[in-house]
């Protein structure tokens, strides 16, 4: 067997004759180990050279661009109210077939129908003034309620906190009376399968 000395002397050896040698220094690497391993290829691909182009292409191509998305923005404001259609908000196609038999032919003479748009305009006047006496008095109960507020809290601020306090007693409300209609007896309630049958219209 080699001895240690020996071993020590064939490294010494091995390291230089590796390092005399003459190689390619961006491909192998060679460190105090006893060790030769191959690095990764740095070479770069040469850099294409840019085609100069007419500015007159250029620009027209940027003006075919900005009438497309002109067009586009166009296109989407046109469409931009147009709900979605339900289906089930919709007549059935045989109604719709069947108006002109259904729909009753009823002459109205001119005297009956002004007198219709008189009371229409009549009951829309009334219906306005009812709307406006109800927000005028929602709006004196609740500067009354502010008022008072303010006069309780110059009086006493933990009345005022505890006054503001919701009424949690209120939330869990309950109520029982009679039905629209009577309990069918011997009921079995359906156990909630269905089939969805409604449309995707997607984004």
């Amino acid at each position: 067997m080699l001895s240690l000395n020996m071993l020590k002397q064939f490294s010494r050896l091995a390291i230089n004759s590796v390092a005399k040698a003459t190689v390619n220094a961006r491909n192998i690497n060679t460190s105090a180990v006893v060790q030769i391993r191959i690095t990764d290829q740095l070479w770069a691909e040469p850099m294409k050279k840019k085609k100069k182009m007419d500015p007159a292409i250029i620009k027209a191509r940027e003006e075919r661009r900005r009438k497309k998305l002109e067009k586009n923005i166009r296109r989407l404001e046109k469409n931009a109210r147009q709900l979605k259609p339900i289906d089930e908000l919709e007549p059935p196609l045989h109604l719709t077939d069947s108006l002109g038999k259904r729909k009753r032919k009823v002459q109205v003479t001119p005297e009956q129908q002004e007198a219709r748009d008189v009371l229409l305009k009549e009951w829309t006047r009334y219906k306005k003034q009812e709307y406006m006496a109800n927000v005028a008095q929602i709006d004196r109960i609740m500067a009354s309620q502010r008022r008072a507020l303010d006069k309780l809290y110059e009086e006493s601020e933990d009345l005022y906190n505890e006054a503001i306090m919701p009424d949690l007693s209120l939330v869990p409300y309950s109520i029982s009376g009679p039905y629209s209609t009577p309990p069918i007896k011997n009921y079995e309630s359906p156990d909630g399968e269905y089939t969805d049958i409604s449309k995707n219209w997607g984004n």
